[in-house]
């Protein structure tokens, strides 16, 4: 019978790495606040670096990522309305990563540029900005300049996951950061307040095996009652490891979930609604109705990914570790199924 995991809470600064760039056991464990240094060295072409940035708003998303996979440099940007399904996207590699610079830490400064692309992402003072120039996108010029707010005391989830010493992961995956700011595009301009728009960040650094595949979900939205509601649901890749990225957060206070978690749907219609359910209890009790489908396909010889990330409304109930049921309403957010081979 499958049992919750005995997850280890980690209260003080940690390498995730040891002197020969294999995993420090002492970082396997997870954390209320970003606690780990990644600095990641040895294990050629196998090293896996990422900044995932994703806002919303009731109508809208703008999505930027900054990756570096080894042996190619993976930018992309992407827009979508939720109201008339309009979507952008626009994705280059640069070989060995040139022009991505990305830190060891999770609030450390990351940026990019070429001759046609300007990224910056600065962290200072419980506000982290983020300002992108492109010279085409969706055969437009865009320029974006916004701000994504770190509340005073503000949890999230950080936590390592061992599949053994030699291929390991950190993630920190934060949610319900306000966010606010003007995208000019071409001669729109999409805003976004902070009182309805909220950041999320996948922040990610590792040693992956060359073949993997992972669910994930993550929503952020304000209840009636005004509190901040912000969910992490992952599967696939962390299986079997004793550790998961499960949680949620409310009101800014992380309640970890140390079980896992079933993402039950269709393969062969991912539109169809899906089932997220904690294994154990009714910790998670989810259905996920797809209204969009993102498709992203990238085969690039030693590289190939397909990524079926579903937009769509959450309804159902969360069970926090004090009792407390916690109803979901029509919640935008997403769900994915990725198989890499990277």
């Amino acid at each position: 019978m499958a049992e919750a995991y005995a997850e280890r809470e980690i209260f003080s600064p940690v390498s995730l790495c040891d002197s020969t760039g294999n995993l420090n056991r002492e970082a396997v464990g997870w954390s209320r606040h970003p606690l780990h240094h990644c600095a990641l060295k040895g294990h050629p072409l196998r090293k896996k670096r990422w900044n995932y940035w994703c806002v919303t708003s009731p109508h809208e998303l703008f999505s930027v990522t900054l990756s570096n996979v080894d042996y190619l440099g993976l930018p992309f940007v992407y827009y979508i309305n939720f109201d008339t399904l309009e979507m952008v996207e626009k994705t280059w590699m640069t070989p060995l990563g040139r022009g991505c610079v990305l830190g060891d830490e999770v609030y450390d400064d990351a940026s990019y540029r070429d001759e046609k692309a300007s990224l910056s992402i600065q962290c200072k003072s419980g506000n982290i900005s983020m300002r992108l120039t492109l010279a085409e996108f969706g055969n437009h010029p865009l320029e974006a300049s916004l701000t994504f707010q770190q509340p005073a005391g503000h949890e999230s989830l950080s936590v390592v996951i061992p599949w053994s010493d030699k291929n390991f992961q950190f993630t920190s995956k934060h949610n319900t950061l306000p966010a606010s700011g003007v995208i000019r595009w071409g001669e729109r301009k999409i805003r976004f307040s902070p009182d309805q728009s909220f950041a999320c960040l996948d922040f990610g650094r590792g040693i992956w095996p060359y073949k993997s595949f992972w669910n994930w979900s993550s929503f952020s939205t304000r209840l009636p009652d005004g509190r901040t509601l912000g969910l992490n649901l992952g599967a696939g890749w962390t299986d079997g490891t004793g550790m998961n990225e499960n949680g949620f957060c409310l009101a800014g206070r992380l309640r970890k979930i140390s079980q896992d978690v079933r993402f039950l749907y269709d393969a062969t219609n991912f539109m169809a609604p899906w089932q997220i359910k904690t294994e154990l209890d009714d910790s998670v009790a989810l259905t996920f109705t797809p209204f969009f489908e993102r498709i992203a396909k990238s085969d690039a010889l030693i590289i190939r990914s397909e990524v079926h990330q579903m937009f769509g409304r959450f309804s159902g109930t969360l069970r926090a570790d004090d009792g407390e049921r916690v109803a979901v309403n029509d919640v935008i957010g997403w769900a994915e199924d990725h198989h890499a081979r990277w």
